[in-house]
């Protein structure tokens, strides 16, 4: 697994975006194009789902919603807009790991990947398209704001002035903080199951190679990356470096879009793939992808020894710390005496304390119940990197209860609300600028609203 990197969307200054997700559910709306920006329209449809998306997620709108919601997705499009000019781009690893992050989140809310559908009223590969979709998109506007803004700087001076000059009743409440160790073993697959992977590959590469059937149709067909799969196995045109390893040493050797790639493992799975195109350092490919299953009885024994080891480090024969170094699969946690690292994903700054919401779901609800110093029995997961079930035990580390920020103990916290400001006001600036050379027009209905930049309605 990767590093435990907080997911949250934080785009636009802490507002949910279209980037969120959607309610699928909701096809009796009428629609109507109610903004322009650009080239690009905004449906009312477009602005109900995100309405009834943030009613279920418990948002509460400081103001009509039907005016902050458009207007939202007004700022989005021109992000992305400049992202279009800017060539930025967001590699397909990055994009699956957020839409399996979220797909996941839904799984485990609900309860099934039967009952997702059910509530949504589409399929799990029409759900997991709209996610990726999302999820670029939300990526991209990161990328672009963040080259917008570029390394934000403050001096502790900076930061203490900002404290001092609060007044008392708006001292910032610094909520409950946690670090967590973790150890987590990867179920063994079966041999019998990696070779059936293998033999369903080899089918594919003969039919392809007798002429019976097009890459791209068994793509659509048999893929477990639904993503790629439902555009025939084509992930678009990619360097090197954003690419998992093994499958970019293999792509990157092929040469004639008729042939098919010898079988790559990947730490996605099993892989064969076929060039589409070369462009100077990069290659648009498609491919298929196949993942052993694990098996309850595999599950089932796995726990059982991070159990033994978990009653290991209660009595003392070793460390959490050395069991991590040892045993654990994680590797980027295995060299960190097993402890968990969350991101900021606007700033790129890693800490090893997580609020309870930005931990992994699984982990959060392991660690709500413990105490300092105490190790979880064991539990599965999903990974957030690749999407694979694994098992895992947990220490809590440490815990700092919810409190008023004081500068002696937050001031990581109050530099990072200072960077904050900085960065919004300075994208709020080049928000403002950019609306006045966007072609923007509001449905006259859609007009009547006090906007958070109100010069989206020229005037003449």
């Amino acid at each position: 697994m990767k590093k435990f990197v907080n997911f949250k969307l934080v785009i636009l200054f802490g507002l949910a975006l279209v980037v969120g997700t959607e309610t699928y559910a909701q096809n009796n709306v009428i629609d109507e194009v109610v903004w322009v920006v650009g080239d690009e329209a905004i449906l009312k449809s477009d602005v109900e789902e995100m309405r009834l998306d943030a009613l279920s997620n418990g948002r509460r709108f400081d103001g009509d919603p039907y005016c902050i919601i458009p207007e939202e997705i007004a700022v989005q499009k021109l992000f992305l807009h400049q992202a279009k000019l800017d060539s930025i781009e967001v590699s397909e690893d990055e994009v699956i790991q957020r839409a399996d992050y979220m797909t996941n989140q839904y799984i485990q809310a609900f309860g099934s990947k039967e009952k997702v559908e059910e509530y949504f009223n589409k399929t799990s590969t029409q759900i997991r398209e709209t996610l990726r979709e999302n999820a670029r998109e939300g990526l991209t506007v990161q990328k672009m704001q963040q080259k917008l803004v570029g390394e934000i700087k403050v001096t502790p001076g900076e930061v203490r002035r900002y404290f001092k000059d609060l007044p008392q009743d708006s001292i910032p409440y610094i909520p409950t903080q946690v670090e967590v160790q973790i150890i987590t073993l990867q179920p063994k697959i079966p041999t019998t199951e990696i070779e059936e992977v293998k033999r369903r590959l080899r089918e594919y590469t003969e039919r392809v190679n007798k002429g019976e059937i097009d890459f791209s149709t068994l793509a659509r067909l048999y893929s477990e990356d639904k993503g790629s799969a439902l555009k025939g196995g084509e992930t678009g045109f990619m360097g090197r470096g954003m690419l998992d390893p093994a499958y970019a040493s293999v792509a990157f050797s092929l040469q004639d879009p008729k042939k098919v790639s010898k079988i790559v493992e990947s730490e996605f799975g099993y892989h064969i793939i076929q060039l589409v195109e070369k462009r100077g350092d990069r290659a648009n490919t498609r491919h298929i992808l196949l993942r052993p299953r694990v098996s309850d009885k595999e599950i089932k024994e796995t726990s059982l020894r991070l159990d033994s080891i978990a009653n290991d480090i209660r009595s003392s024969k070793f460390s959490f710390d050395e069991a991590a170094a040892v045993i654990s699969h994680d590797k980027d946690t295995r060299n960190n005496h097993g402890i968990m690292v969350n991101v900021n994903p606007q700033t790129g700054v890693t800490t090893s304390k997580f609020q309870m919401q930005d931990l992994p779901q699984d982990v959060a609800k392991m660690v709500d119940r413990m105490n300092v110093g105490e190790v979880s029995k064991a539990f599965t997961m999903i990974s957030e990197k690749d999407g694979k079930e694994v098992c895992a035990i947990v220490k809590l580390k440490s815990k700092i209860d919810g409190h008023k920020a004081t500068i002696s103990e937050d001031y990581q916290d109050l530099k990072e609300i200072v960077m904050s400001k900085h960065r919004e006001t300075m994208l709020n600036k080049w928000i403002l600028e950019k609306q006045k050379h966007t072609y923007v027009r509001i449905n006259e209905k859609w007009q009547k609203c006090d906007f958070k930049y109100p010069d989206w309605i020229k005037k003449d």
